[in-house]
């Protein structure tokens, strides 16, 4: 009599494995998501330092040459094209290279000058995750003066 042999498996994963790997990928997401969407705001707040300190060193090349900052009526946009209100004589821009951005959150930065904390200068700001002035975590405002 011959003897039989058993059959070989196709080399595929069982219905167990697959849920197996599955049930290790969620553990793995549920650890590590919070991490990292913890950061998220961390980083939308440092992209807003870095913007203000842009658009501050736009406007410091911008009193060097008309003798004073914009003013809150004429706005960033003095940056970018020569003031309708008031316009300066030594104006000499653009002073950015692309329009003043929006803040991480998709809105304006405030700005005002002169300044109510820098009477001498100009205030520029973004109001935080929330809008609204105030705030800690993501919330705080991101400032000029700070």
């Amino acid at each position: 009599m011959t003897e039989r042999k058993p059959k070989r498996r196709n080399g595929g994963f069982t219905l167990i494995e697959i849920l197996v790997v599955i049930v290790v990928i969620a553990i793995l997401a549920t650890l590590v998501a919070p991490n990292v969407f913890q950061h998220v705001g961390t980083a939308k707040a440092t992209t807003a330092k870095s913007q203000i300190e842009m658009i501050s060193s736009a406007l410091d090349a911008y009193r060097l040459d008309t003798g004073s900052y914009p003013t809150t009526a004429q706005g960033l946009q003095a940056l970018q094209e020569l003031p309708q209100i008031d316009p300066p004589t030594n104006w000499r821009g653009p002073y950015l290279r692309k329009a003043v951005p929006l803040d991480p959150w998709g809105r304006q930065y405030v700005f005002i000058s002169p300044g109510e904390v820098n009477p001498r200068g100009f205030d520029l700001f973004s109001y935080g995750a929330d809008g609204q002035l105030g705030g800690e975590g993501e919330n705080a405002d991101v400032v000029s003066w700070k």
